[in-house]
Formats: structure tokens, C-alpha cells, sequence
């Protein structure tokens, strides 16, 4: 999977987020989106993959040489990010089946399965209004590494996870993103240490 940037640029009002952005990403590499808090890191994901409309320039998705309309694009992505909210009133066991209607689980694993390697098992009854927020990031991590689809997308992906969340995390990144494409947004250096890609915002203002 492909995606490439050509001139692409976000305004809101009369201030520009970011201009000028000319870049390719591509399966089997990783790349994160650096910046401080409120430089337009979460808007140029946004924009990337069409959840917002961008202000000029294109952007392109191709896999295997064939061009993926926008239309279709949402079916190759998985997305965790804290601005994206769960149904409060399933439970763990529900939200899980019910994503899993929409995205289909790697390697044919059960929603039983999942509930093990989230390291959840216990709260599989619990309704997710009641989980804490680090239980609720676990989940959201936990559907994006484990759901058959190409891209992954990671907003601030350590955001509520205590130390052993932290290293939870590091070690899925290291399991699941081998052949596929993850673009992470991140401000905190240990949820990128391992990428060699990095694409600082303020180089697009």
C-alpha cells in the first residue's frame, strides 16, 4: 500500500495548518508525525486519509500498482486515537464482536483471543463506561494491531497507559507491523524509537 502527498495543504479561516506537504508512504516502513501540541499533527492525519477535506494539493492511494478510490480507502485502515470514541454502554466482549463485524481479526483470531492478548480477559463483562481510560486505550490499540488491514494509524498511542501499558504496546508494534504501513502522531520520543522516519510539522508551515 502507497500513499503519496502532492502539494497538500489544510487552512482554517486564513491560517494555514500546513502546506506544501510532498510525501510518499509505503507498506513495510514506519513513519511518525512530530510536532508540539496544536502544530496540526492529528489535522495532517486526518486529512491523509480523508476523515478531513484538504484545503489544495492531492492525495493518492494505490495498492499493488491500482489506484484505491477514497470511497474505499476506509476499508484498508485501522485507527486508534484518543478523539475516537467507544460505545460506552458495551460491554468489553460486545465492542469487540462488534467490530469485528466492520474489520475482520488477523489469522482468523476469536474475540476470546483477543480478550487474552489485550490481557483483558477478566473485565470481558464489564461495560466500557466503566473501564478506566488506560483499559479503554488498551482496547483501541489492541482492535488496530489485531484487525486485517493494511494501514494503522496511531495518535498519541501511549496516552493514559501506565509503564507496563507502555511496554504492552511496544511489544505489539514489534508483533504487528511487520508488511504493513504505520504512520504514528507523537510527541513523546518512546513511542517512536524504533522509526527512522520522521516528519516534523513546523518543516510544513
Amino acid at each position: 500500500m502507497t500513499i503519496e502527498l502532492e502539494n497538500l495543504g489544510k487552512k482554517f479561516r486564513k491560517e494555514w495548518i500546513f502546506r506544501n506537504v510532498n510525501l510518499r508512504f509505503d507498506t513495510g516502513k514506519s513513519y511518525t508525525f512530530v510536532g508540539p501540541n496544536g502544530s496540526g499533527k492529528s489535522t495532517l492525519l486526518q486529512v491523509l486519509i480523508g476523515v478531513m477535506p484538504h484545503s489544495e494539493g492531492k492525495v493518492s492511494y494505490t495498492l499493488n500498482g491500482v489506484e484505491v478510490s477514497l470511497d474505499d480507502i476506509y476499508k484498508k485502515i485501522v485507527i486508534a486515537a484518543p478523539y475516537l470514541e467507544l460505545v460506552e454502554e458495551f460491554t468489553l466482549l460486545e465492542s469487540i464482536e462488534f467490530h469485528q463485524k466492520f474489520k475482520p481479526f488477523k489469522d482468523n483470531i476469536t474475540s476470546h483471543q483477543l480478550l487474552d492478548y489485550l490481557q483483558l480477559t477478566p473485565h470481558k463483562d464489564k461495560a466500557i463506561k466503566n473501564f478506566s481510560s488506560g483499559m479503554k486505550q488498551r482496547l483501541k490499540l489492541g482492535l488496530a494491531f489485531y484487525s486485517e488491514a493494511p494501514i494503522i494509524l496511531l495518535d498519541e498511542p501511549t496516552s493514559n497507559l501506565d509503564a507496563q501499558g507502555s511496554a504492552w504496546y511496544l511489544e505489539q508494534i514489534e508483533k504487528h507491523t511487520e508488511n504493513r504501513l504505520l504512520i504514528i502522531c507523537s510527541n513523546q520520543p518512546n513511542e517512536y524509537t524504533f522509526c527512522n522516519n520522521i516528519v516534523d510539522i513546523r518543516d510544513y508551515k
